[in-house]
This record gives C-alpha cells, sequence and structure tokens, in this order.
C-alpha cells in the first residue's frame, strides 16, 4: 500500500501486518508520504528501492518474523533512517533492549497505541532524530577536534545542516522551495542552494514538484 502526496511531508515506511493497525495509522499519519509491507523481509526489500525519512515497526509481524529481531538489519540498511517500535508484547526489558545499542530505535510505543502520542512521536523523531541528530554529532565532533581548520570537512558538515533545515521550512510550509529566499536566509550564493534542493530531491526527502529545476546544472 502505497500513498501519494503533491507536498514535501515525509516519508515513513509502516512494517505491520494487521490490516487494522495499517488503516488507523493511515489515518492518523494520512498528512505524510505512507508505504506499508507485512514483513520484516519485504521492509528490507522496500529499503533498497527507496529511503524513507522514518520507519514504524511493529514487533510481530506476518509470516511468524519478529519486527525485534529485523531491527538491527533495517538500521544497518538505513542507519540514518529513525524507527519507532510498536509493540503489545514486549515487556519491560524487551522495550529498553530495543532502545539500547549502536542499531536501536528512537521510541518504543506500546499498544493499544493512542494516536494522538503517535503523531507527536512521529514529528519529533523526524525533527529531531535521524539527519537531525546525525548533524549535531557531526557539530559536535567538529567543535571537540577543532575541526574548523578542514575546510572540506566543515563545508560538508555546514551544507548537512543547512539542507536539514530547509527540508524542516518546506515541510512547515507545504510550498514550493524560492532559491532567492533561502540565498538570502542562509546567506550563501542561489548556486549553493539549487545544489542543496537538488541532493534532496536525489535523495527522495522532498518531491522534484518543489523544485522542477533539479536535473539541471545549478546557476550562479
Amino acid at each position: 500500500m502505497d500513498t501519494e502526496s503533491d507536498f514535501p511531508t515525509a516519508s515513513i515506511l509502516i512494517v505491520e501486518d494487521d490490516p487494522q493497525q495499517v488503516w488507523l495509522y493511515s489515518r492518523a499519519l494520512r498528512d505524510y508520504r505512507l508505504t506499508c509491507v507485512s514483513t520484516g523481509t519485504a521492509a528490507l526489500e522496500a529499503l533498497r528501492k527507496e529511503t524513507p525519512d522514518l520507519i514504524l515497526l511493529d514487533h510481530v509481524l506476518g509470516k511468524g518474523e519478529l519486527g525485534g529481531e529485523f531491527l538491527p538489519r533495517l538500521k544497518d540498511a538505513a542507519a540514518h533512517v529513525p524507527v519507532i517500535m510498536i509493540s503489545g508484547t514486549l515487556d519491560i526489558q524487551g522495550q529498553l533492549k530495543a532502545l539500547q545499542g549502536p542499531r536501536s530505535a528512537s521510541f518504543v510505543v506500546t499498544k493499544p497505541v493512542d494516536l494522538a502520542e503517535l503523531e507527536k512521536t512521529v514529528e519529533i523523531a523526524l525533527t529531531e532524530c535521524g539527519m537531525g541528530e546525525a548533524v549535531r554529532m557531526l557539530q559536535s565532533i567538529e567543535r571537540t577536534e577543532k575541526a574548523e581548520n578542514d575546510e572540506p570537512d566543515r563545508r560538508y558538515v555546514e551544507r548537512l545542516a543547512r539542507q536539514h533545515d530547509m527540508l524542516k521550512k518546506l515541510r512547515a510550509s507545504g510550498q514550493p522551495a524560492n532559491v532567492s529566499q533561502f540565498s538570502r536566509d542562509y546567506n550563501v550564493s542561489r548556486r549553493t542552494i539549487a545544489r542543496d534542493l537538488r541532493e534532496l530531491v536525489q535523495r527522495g526527502q522532498i518531491p522534484p514538484a518543489l523544485y522542477p529545476e533539479w536535473d539541471k546544472e545549478p546557476v550562479a
């Protein structure tokens, strides 16, 4: 099941085998672009085709698979993508295990799922976890190692931070990218903003409709 949107909404991969739960999530998360699969195996296949902004992973899945067992493999396939684990069967120890370690979930939500809580958790995961967390870690490493002397590395971190901030603004506004405005906001050239937008489109984080010129060479 896939749902499409013309707006710059985030994409969520829902891994759940219960049609009723899928319907509830689809209703609560209707403002996002959703792809739904019923097994961990199918989720790994979906990641090979497209990288989502967030994964919603149930613990008990179809064909006897367990989301908790697939969590490390999903994180290996897309380490920067936050995962929200959902379960009605995991005990406290199981929930803690899912939240600990290098291939862990960002959140665990228990069933029955409070949809208002789920919406808030999804919003936090999209804005603060994943790419946002990676940017903060890189910035922290720069400060610790005084990496400002390494110009290429510094520019790379600045570009990721700027792209993440642009992405949040585009999702909030629901409007096509204004290259000139972004250029003024970040005090960089239009060419730099055009390249940022092109990379966001190429990574599938924004639809091409938000920046139709994405496949053209940026101009000054």
